[in-house]
């Protein structure tokens, strides 16, 4: 009799390990809160997504809040160097159903390297639904991609500026 309930417990764990792996989200991340410096907090998101071509892109969006309790929202953008060149000064198209909105380029004047964009989202992130994907036209040098941002992503950001 325990040897059946053995080889029965056993298999419910097999089930349940398997269910979580099958049905588990593809897109893991956690905020990280990093204390940048005595009463300057970083609070950040990051992801991998991929654009509509297969291009991978690390995606990060972080809440910048100084002493004084002020606080901005940027999400910056990271392709494979060599592959991709932003367009600077070009503003960061969102489009969020069927509303279109843009992001100022905080690149404008120097960017740390050519496939680095950053945009400021201290306003977008405040219109945003946490039951809507983004879809992010990409300023890029001669070519145009699109990025899809899934509502889980989008509702980890709203957590991020909270």
């Amino acid at each position: 009799m325990f040897s059946h309930l053995k080889t029965f417990l056993l298999l419910v764990i097999i089930l349940l390990l398997s269910l979580n792996i099958f049905f588990s989200s593809p897109v893991l991340a956690s905020i990280r809160e990093t204390e940048e410096a005595p009463g300057q907090v970083l609070i950040q998101s990051r992801h991998t997504l991929q654009d509509f071509e297969g291009n991978s892109w690390q995606v990060v969006l972080f809440k910048r809040v100084k002493p004084d309790h002020s606080a901005s929202v940027s999400l910056r953008l990271v392709g494979f160097p060599g592959n991709v060149e932003f367009s600077h000064p070009q503003p960061l198209i969102i489009a969020v159903g069927s509303e279109i909105k843009s992001a100022e380029d905080m690149f404008a004047q120097l960017a740390p390297a050519p496939n680095v964009g950053q945009y400021d989202f201290t306003e977008i992130i405040t219109e945003l639904s946490p039951n809507l994907s983004l879809r992010l036209s990409l300023p890029l040098n001669n070519q145009s991609l699109e990025l899809k941002v899934p509502s889980v992503v989008v509702l980890e950001w709203l957590k991020v500026n909270e």
